[in-house]
């Protein structure tokens, strides 16, 4: 008897693939930080979509955020830890699976 092969969509990182989260990630992958208004520029979403989506990546140990200030200004910026990049590029190579399957 013969075992199928798990399906690739199976290996999805569901909180990558959420649309939103896979914009900032995708975003972020391709620099070393980004501050918050260029991210949501970028991606286009309100600053409270994107603060939201911050979070649930930050929790997870995909993204770190910074706080400080330019001069008085505060400033938020957000870039890929390597447990970030790691699901990054697993989530990438089950697409390319997905699509070349």
């Amino acid at each position: 008897m013969s075992t199928a092969a798990e399906h690739p969509r199976l290996r999805l990182d569901d909180l990558i693939h959420q649309p939103v989260r896979f914009y900032i990630m995708a975003a972020l992958a391709g620099a070393e930080s980004l501050d918050f208004k260029d991210l949501r520029d970028a991606i286009q979403v309100s600053d409270s979509v994107l603060s939201k989506q911050l979070a649930v990546l930050e929790k997870a140990g995909y993204i770190k955020i910074r706080k400080g200030f330019a001069g008085k200004m505060p400033r938020t910026s957000a870039s890929v830890t390597a447990a970030g990049r790691k699901a990054w590029d697993g989530h990438l190579q089950t697409l390319r699976d997905i699509a070349g399957g």
